[in-house]
């Protein structure tokens, strides 16, 4: 399934890897949540399925295809899943889905998604190769 045609979808997609809540602190000027803010979560949550795949440390190498879709308001629950779409001798590139529900009637609202890229690293810090 490619990124346009999961634009449309209504559910979230993937696997449920970081749910948190958003809180006043994390707020711009405005009183809606920092895309940055956003941006680390989504981060966290990649990060724990690659580490799962890699079957230990990873490090983030880069972000593409980020779009913010809505704000996120205070309170609410900010879930994020994961969708592995492809696998290479070292490194993993994840779809992350950020979704909350609405305040008026609970509904999922899909805020935003990114492709994150992390790679398998040792204690060295050297890549190293994802076991298949």
């Amino acid at each position: 399934m490619s990124v346009e045609e999961l634009d449309t979808n209504p559910l979230p997609y993937g696997e449920l890897a970081l749910q948190t809540i958003a809180m006043p602190k994390d707020t711009n000027a405005n009183g809606d949540i920092f895309g940055g803010w956003l941006l680390s979560q989504m981060d966290l949550a990649g990060s724990i399925t690659a580490s799962e795949l890699a079957e230990g440390r990873v490090a983030t190498v880069a972000i593409e295809g980020m779009s913010f879709l809505t704000p996120v308001h205070v309170g609410a629950v900010v879930s994020c899943y994961c969708d592995v779409l492809e696998t290479g001798r070292s490194s993993v590139r994840i779809l992350v889905e950020v979704w909350i529900n609405a305040r008026q009637d609970g509904e999922p609202i899909k805020v935003t998604e990114g492709e994150f890229i992390y790679v398998a690293i040792d204690d060295n810090k050297l890549t190293r190769p994802i076991p298949q």
